[in-house]
């Protein structure tokens, strides 16, 4: 009965320390995982990217892409999450994945940026103004070499 007892005390404990962790992760609004060593994407509207990348003198990126999309389910498993391009992205950008079909922001980012196929990869400044633009699955190798130019 005691260890019974001992277990319930350690599982509310560790859920006191899961609650406090999604506290912070929400306050942050950064997916972040121990584990993931690739891009780590903001949960953030457009507006808000832009505001934090003005504060940061950082660069926004966006992966626009629709959930039934090929090659963007490859850049996921392939692209995004390597290492080298995820320490390069996470410490040079604010990184954003837009479902250009279903997210909030989606049909703005497609009309906006003249998204006609997925993926379409976009980088724009603080105010919104197009810097780059790639269409297409790119190995992290290829995709590392497309932004050497972008500070």
């Amino acid at each position: 009965m005691k260890f019974i007892a001992a277990l319930g005390i350690l599982a509310i404990g560790l859920g006191v320390v899961t609650c406090a962790n999604k506290s912070k992760a929400t306050e942050d609004k950064v997916i972040l995982s121990e584990t993931t060593k690739g891009i780590q994407f903001a949960d953030l509207s457009l507006e808000d990217a832009k505001a934090l990348a003005k504060k940061k003198k950082k660069i926004i990126f966006i992966d626009a892409y629709a959930a039934w999309c090929g090659p963007c389910k490859m850049l996921d498993k392939n692209t995004f999450s390597d290492a080298s391009v995820g320490t390069y992205f996470n410490d040079k950008f604010i990184n954003l994945k837009i479902d250009c079909e279903k997210h909030p922001d989606g049909r703005k980012v497609a009309s906006t940026y003249s998204v006609s196929a997925y993926p379409t990869l976009i980088w724009i400044d603080a105010d919104g103004n197009l810097v780059k633009k790639e269409v297409g699955y790119k190995t992290p190798e290829q995709l590392l070499r497309a932004v050497q130019d972008l500070k």
